[in-house]
């Protein structure tokens, strides 16, 4: 199967490894993975702090980039989200419905990692080797948005070496939601410390998620305890192999 990728802004400038990772795991599936240059950001930022004007041509321009392409993946739940619920309503909202029309075509094909794997590819066991003590955190968007439920879960299970451990409350929000951590920054702080409260009292080495951003927020505080406890995207570990260094100690979100 031919995919494009989706890159999405975050893993572009700060956190490559999640995107590195989702081609050398697609790759080793037996896909071929191409990689559209001329994709910009979604515009999920402009959209949820009311700029939609402004998110018209990054969307136009998404379509336009992507629409060429039959399966689109990327390992970000949150922007493909927006690609879902966002990109048709900005444009219908200005009034070009063509527009909207191409972008709901773009948006059933776009797919967040493991619903492709799940869903379209039909696997669960990607031949994955991971040793480490790991819990999962599912991202506020890809839980109520795409509602992968425990796609990413029935991965982690048949990950060899793996010691997967529940995590309390897992489906409260670690406080991030964008500029919401920035705006309302006493209050993100304390739905962050709740949620580092139950990623160390699993006694895991290691959190998981399926964004690259709510790992940068957990990763962040639980760095400044020097808990030991890293962040590692979903995709590195799913592409992690007995030969591969992020079955090691390599692989983290660094905040």
């Amino acid at each position: 199967m031919r995919i494009a990728l989706f890159v999405t802004c975050l893993a572009d400038t700060m956190f490559p490894e999640a995107a590195k990772a989702t081609v050398t795991l697609l790759e080793r599936l037996g896909h071929e993975v191409v990689f559209p240059t001329e994709q910009t950001c979604c515009g999920q930022m402009h959209v949820n702090t009311g700029y939609q004007r402004d998110a018209l041509p990054l969307v136009r321009r998404h379509v336009r980039t992507f629409d060429p392409y039959d399966v689109i993946v990327a390992p970000s739940g949150s922007c493909v989200g927006s690609v879902r619920h966002q990109h048709a309503m900005v444009a219908s909202r200005a009034g070009d419905r063509r527009l909207a029309s191409r972008a709901e075509s773009v948006a059933g094909r776009t797919y967040e990692l493991s619903e492709l794997l799940v869903d379209v590819l039909g696997v669960t066991d990607v031949g994955a080797y991971y040793p480490h003590r790991v819990t999962y955190h599912p991202t506020c968007h890809s839980l109520r948005m795409l509602r992968v439920g425990d796609r990413p879960l029935r991965l982690l299970r048949e990950v060899r070496g793996l010691d997967l451990v529940e995590l309390p409350a897992a489906d409260q929000c670690c406080g991030f939601g964008g500029t919401f951590a920035v705006k309302n920054a006493d209050t993100s702080t304390a739905m962050l410390a709740d949620k580092m409260h139950h990623v160390l009292s699993t006694g895991a080495d290691v959190c998981t998620a399926g964004d690259s951003s709510c790992l940068m927020h957990i990763g962040g505080g639980l760095s400044r305890l020097r808990s030991g406890v890293r962040t590692v995207h979903l995709a590195e570990i799913l592409a992690s192999t007995e030969h591969s260094e992020t079955a090691g100690d390599r692989g983290a979100v660094r905040p």
